[in-house]
């Protein structure tokens, strides 16, 4: 199975493909210097696949390419660094 996780800006909004299929997102807003990660949705067909952490990972990780702080609105993003000590260094 193929994932593909991309910013798609227009949206404002980071999303998961598996095979090509939509499988979740999350909503951002932009903040001087940081991102609001406000909003984590996983579709139920692919919930308990581990797609809402790689989801988390594969955002973070691009963020902190970037350059930017998040600010963990998003009450699932903000255990997942809770529990991942290596991400807890992006939170402003």
């Amino acid at each position: 199975m193929s994932t593909e996780i991309t910013d798609n800006a227009g949206k404002s909004r980071y999303e998961i493909r598996l095979d090509g299929d939509l499988a979740g997102f999350v909503e951002y807003e932009p903040a001087e210097g940081a991102v609001v990660l406000v909003h984590t949705e996983v579709d139920s067909a692919f919930e308990g696949k581990g797609v809402g952490s790689a989801l988390a990972r594969g955002v973070l990780d691009d963020l902190r390419g970037k350059g930017l702080s998040v600010v963990p609105l998003c009450p699932f993003i903000k255990k997942w660094i809770q529990r991942h000590p290596d991400y807890q260094d992006l939170v402003r």
